[in-house]
């Protein structure tokens, strides 16, 4: 039996911490847009920004964005699901919580997608190791809330909450989005596809709910922010994602959830001066271990191959 773990390359090594540091950078970006922009508007420049970067990439590769009767509707509900829910409860979450916080939270999605298959799935049920890591890895989630009673400590959950439930949104994405692969859809042509029905779906949300033409003009600052948002965050970190998931597999992909959290509190403490509490580093490091129980990685190469022949 051939093992599914491939190794990966060197240009894949040089490539794993560039994706980490522009999706960590997210949290530092979306800290400074929230400083003259509202949540469903910074989300809308988000999306608009990286649909049009990622399409034009896709046309420059000669990719074939397909639009039939089956494709449209799943690229509204995959970009609702992956983008417009899970970007809104970010953002909404960090107007009450930092961004190293918020980065620590999100590196839990993979312990609500394995919850979410096991239920919605037929082959993807929880195994010995999956369990132990949801285990360590809730674990790590809970010793986040040791906060007072307080008026800001009831602001603090409330912003973890909408973490949490971005990270769930993602996971629901993940089981929805395995229809792509029997579409026989080129990774990132499904990208764009989501992406796009997002963009299409987020702009009367925020037209309707936040009016932004009665806004302050933002700062300079703010427009760079939601330019690496949505360019650097967004379009080029799906193009770094699946050039790595093509060469390299899902499994050595999955190792970004390890390192997105470390360049966001190194970007938050270095640029924008955050704390980091002695409970976050323990969150951290229980999440980290849950994650290297579910990836099974360490096990896999304990175990001997079978021989297919037995």
């Amino acid at each position: 039996m051939k093992s599914d773990i491939q190794a990966m390359n060197g240009k894949d090594w040089i490539l794993l911490p560039l994706l980490s540091l522009v999706w960590g950078s997210s949290f530092l970006f979306i800290e400074i847009a929230l400083t003259s922009l509202r949540p469903f508007t910074i989300v809308a420049l988000r999306l608009i920004l990286a649909t049009g970067a990622l399409q034009l990439f896709i046309r420059l590769r000669g990719i074939k964005l397909p639009l039939t009767i089956q494709t449209i509707p799943a690229f509204l509900i995959m970009g609702f699901l992956n983008n417009i829910v899970p970007f809104s409860f970010i953002v909404s979450g960090q107007q009450y919580i930092t961004g190293s916080l918020a980065s620590i939270l999100n590196a839990s999605t993979p312990f609500f997608t394995i919850l979410t298959a096991h239920f919605f799935t037929s082959d993807e049920k929880i195994k010995l190791h999956k369990l132990i890591g949801l285990t360590l890895g809730f674990a790590g989630v809970f010793s986040l809330f040791g906060i007072t009673g307080s008026a800001e400590g009831s602001h603090t959950i409330r912003g973890m909450i909408f973490i949490l439930s971005a990270d769930f949104s993602y996971a629901c994405a993940v089981v929805f989005g395995r229809r792509f692969k029997r579409m026989g859809l080129e990774p990132t042509a499904a990208a764009a596809g989501q992406l796009s029905g997002s963009a299409l779906l987020i702009i009367p949300i925020a037209l309707i709910a936040e009016q932004p033409w009665k806004e302050t003009l933002p700062s300079p600052e703010v427009w760079a922010a939601v330019a690496g948002l949505a360019l650097l965050s967004t379009a080029l970190a799906y193009a770094l994602y699946f050039r790595i998931l093509s060469s390299s597999g899902a499994t050595s992909v999955q190792l970004v959830t390890f390192l997105v959290p470390v360049s966001a509190i190194l970007l938050g403490s270095l640029i924008l001066g955050e704390a980091v509490e002695l409970r976050h580093f323990t969150g951290m490091i229980l999440i980290g271990l849950g994650l290297t129980a579910v990836d099974g990685r360490m096990y896999r190469k304990r175990m001997p191959l079978k021989d297919p022949k037995e």
